[in-house]
């Protein structure tokens, strides 16, 4: 049993766990730690301001890659095969929506060579860098409210400024493939994304495949919600088949 002068040996207990397990719950760690489901609320509480986990109902998840400053990080060669496949996949004078996340800024830099594109966007990152581009797009943004994990806006009114619209297709990424439900995230904002997906006419998912059969507990979109994934080339052939049976296009992107 740890007594309160050994906060700092459980938190690092908690870290070791999540890192065991990939998910962590309140019940199970005020058990194994013989303390109060309130001493360990605050425990993750302290851990999450210090960007070393996520906080989720009842619990807790690894902080996801995205979110730990990967913007200091080269993006890898196989995002950047998805991201020019992605753009090919674009039709001049298209009417888009790039959602939030590293995978789906890496088109950004090849949207230059689309003519008269409109592109919504509740990511701040995204539309800075569309601002930088010799032939800059029409830029809508969505507005809402500051999700600081996501770095994108979310709730109600994003979702409002959404439907006032329609779109040729969306440009989203995941945080896991379920290859049984579809796309999941570790963030539980999911209604901006589901009305992204209602609102475009194709579903086009961008994520590397080093995240298919990732199990992570937020579903996303369903698979009936996905026209086209578009991952790299070392997707496995078993999960390129589950993939084609459930009817979802498949791109799988080469590195040049």
């Amino acid at each position: 049993m740890m007594t309160k002068r050994n906060t700092p040996q459980r938190r690092h207990a908690i870290l070791a766990l999540l890192d065991e397990q990939g998910e962590v719950s309140v019940d199970e760690l005020a058990k194994a730690f013989a303390t109060s489901e309130v001493t360990i609320r605050k425990d993750l509480t302290a851990l999450e301001k210090n960007g070393l986990l996520l906080r989720r109902y009842g619990g807790a998840v690894p902080m996801p890659q995205e979110l730990i400053g990967e913007g200091n990080q080269p993006v890898s060669s196989y995002k950047l095969a998805i991201a020019r496949a992605a753009v090919g996949c674009i039709r001049e004078h298209a009417r888009i929506i790039i959602d939030s996340g590293s995978t789906t800024a890496a088109m950004i830099p090849e949207l230059g060579h689309k003519p008269g594109l409109v592109v919504m966007t509740n990511s701040l990152n995204v539309a800075n860098a569309l601002r930088e581009l010799e032939h800059e797009p029409v830029l809508l943004m969505t507005g809402g409210t500051w999700d600081p994990h996501s770095e994108s806006f979310q709730g109600q009114v994003a979702e409002q400024v959404l439907r006032s619209y329609d779109f040729d297709q969306l440009f989203i990424g995941a945080d896991g493939i379920d290859l049984q439900r579809g796309t999941s995230t570790f963030n539980e904002l999911l209604g901006l994304s589901r009305v992204m997906a209602e609102v475009a006419r194709e579903v086009i998912v961008m994520a590397e495949s080093d995240k298919v059969g990732r199990r992570i507990p937020n579903l996303e979109l369903p698979w009936s919600s996905i026209h086209t994934l578009i991952t790299d080339e070392r997707l496995s052939t078993e999960a390129r088949e589950q993939i084609a049976a459930r009817g979802v296009k498949l791109i799988c992107a080469r590195i040049d």
